[in-house]
Formats: structure tokens, C-alpha cells, sequence
């Protein structure tokens, strides 16, 4: 969809959503802008046609059709056309919980993505403008939603080589890493969780250090302190019988774990929840 014209909704009920459409538009014919101090709001930038340039930070990046440009708010920045018609749309954004999201997601700069196939976030795009103009109660609610799915659409686009190689370790340890989740209390040894995956124990303590960066041992304690933290805070168990609940056979032992992880004994970490209950 050419949406030739800019749309600011305002929707002053919607400000405690973790992100919030601020404005959509675009323009066939997009002209020079130039922000000494930035924008106001984070933005995507889409480049749908022709050809433009990006400058930031001293550098200069040009933007053929297909790339996508994130604009953090208050990040200094100017782009301008390098043909005559240069199609340019963009979608500007801001929420509560924004900036953690972004954090989370590794936006915390200006990135830019060439992805000549952007059928995902056009269909995006289209769907936030075409609420804005039809539904006039619920759309503040929807675009919400929408402007997330973009944002995450933006992120799946800027995948790095080392990323894939991450998400492919990560699916021959999954069912490793489901069978310590689910049977945390049992004793596990290293040869039966490798064998789930169809590895020798030296590969999988590799790619365990490699996609989670520790040992296997490491993970597992990871898990087990974990469920101990939801036990102690229910209050329902002793140290002792929490400890054994989590697979740990020496209290003892489970104590100076927890100590390590937490920086507290488990006792005192039950009396720190109850405090704050």
C-alpha cells in the first residue's frame, strides 16, 4: 500500500502499553531530512523504491529499494534521496517498556537491514494503516500489536551469520536442554543428555559453551536454583526439604550453591520474600 501521507494516532489511554503506534506514513516522493538531535520516537524506515543515503555517526550507507533502516529516538541522523522518486515509508513508535524491549532484541543503535523480499512487514505495514483509517475504536489496541510484530519482523531481518549458527546449536541441544527443565531432580549424567541429542559428551559440553556459555553441570544448576527461588518463596518447605525437591542431595552442598548464585543463603532469601510480600 502507498500511503501518501503521514498519520499521527493519539491515544493517550493506550501510554502504559509496552509500545504504542506514534505515526505511520510515506511518501513516493520523500525529501531531504536532517535531525542534528534525533527524533522523538524510535522508527523503521522502508525504503520501497528508488535509491537514498544515510548518514550517521560519520558514516555514509545508501539505501537501494528493499532496505530497512532502525532510528533509535534522539539518535543524530540525516538521509535524502539519490533519485529523482525515492519511496520511502516509515513507521514511528514508543511505549513503556520500549526501551527494554529494544535492549532485549540488540536495538540499541542505528541498524540498517537489505532484505529484497519484504512481503512480511509490507503485509504489516498495510495492516497498521488500514486499521488507523477503519476502526476507529479498537485500532489504538491493534496497532499496538502490530507495530511489536514489525519491530520483531525488523530484528528476524538483521540475523547475523553468528546468530544461525547459535539457533542451529541451540536445536541439537533442545531436547537436552527440555529433559534438565522437566527432570531437574533427577541425577543426570552427561552421557544420558548427549545421548538425547545423538552427540558424544565432548560435543555437547562444546556447543553448551558455545550457545549458552557454560557447562552443561552449570546449566543444570541454573535450573535447579531456579525452582528453589519458586519453593523458598511459597514458604511451604524446609531448607533441607527444598534442597532434595531440587535434586541436590546434600543440604549443605545446596546452601553454598545458592549462596554463590544469589549472593544469600536460601533462609535468608525466604525472609527477604516474605518481607516484600
Amino acid at each position: 500500500m502507498k500511503l501518501e501521507q503521514n498519520i499521527y494516532p493519539y491515544y493517550p489511554e493506550l501510554e502504559n502499553l509496552p509500545v504504542v503506534l506514534k505515526g505511520i506514513g510515506g511518501s513516493s516522493w520523500q525529501s531531504r531530512i536532517e535531525r542534528d538531535e534525533g527524533y522523538m520516537w524510535h522508527q523503521i524506515l522502508h525504503c520501497a523504491g528508488g535509491k537514498g543515503m544515510l548518514e550517521y555517526e560519520g558514516k555514509s550507507v545508501e539505501l537501494p529499494a528493499g532496505s530497512f533502516v532502525f532510528l533509535p529516538k534522539d539518535a543524530p541522523h540525516k538521509y535524502y534521496p539519490l533519485t529523482d522518486m525515492w519511496d520511502l515509508r516509515w513507521v514511528a513508535f514508543d511505549g513503556r517498556g520500549c526501551e527494554e524491549t529494544l535492549a532485549l532484541l540488540g536495538m540499541d543503535r542505528i541498524l540498517t537491514a537489505f532484505n529484497y523480499d519484504a512481503d512480511e512487514m509490507e503485509h504489516l505495514f498495510d495492516k497498521m494503516a488500514g486499521s488507523l483509517k477503519t476502526d476507529v475504536i479498537y485500532s489504538g489496541f491493534t496497532c499496538s500489536g502490530l507495530v511489536y510484530e514489525y519491530v520483531l519482523g525488523f530484528r528476524r531481518l538483521i540475523t547475523t551469520e553468528a546468530d544461525k549458527i547459535k539457533s542451529r546449536q541451540l536445536s541439537v541441544l533442545m531436547p537436552a536442554l527440555r529433559y534438565i527443565y522437566e527432570n531437574y531432580a533427577e541425577d543426570i549424567s552427561m552421557a544420558f543428555l548427549a545421548g538425547l541429542s545423538g552427540i558424544t559428551p565432548q560435543h555437547m559440553c562444546r556447543l553448551f559453551r558455545s550457545a549458552l556459555n557454560m557447562r552443561p553441570n552449570e546449566y543444570l544448576l541454573e535450573r535447579r536454583i531456579e525452582v528453589a527461588k519458586k519453593l523458598l518463596g511459597e514458604n511451604t518447605f524446609s531448607v533441607a526439604e527444598t534442597a532434595e525437591k531440587c535434586g541436590f542431595r546434600d543440604a549443605g552442598y545446596f546452601i553454598t550453591v545458592f549462596r554463590r548464585k544469589t549472593g544469600i543463603s536460601p533462609g535468608a532469601f525466604r525472609r527477604k520474600n516474605a518481607a516484600e510480600q
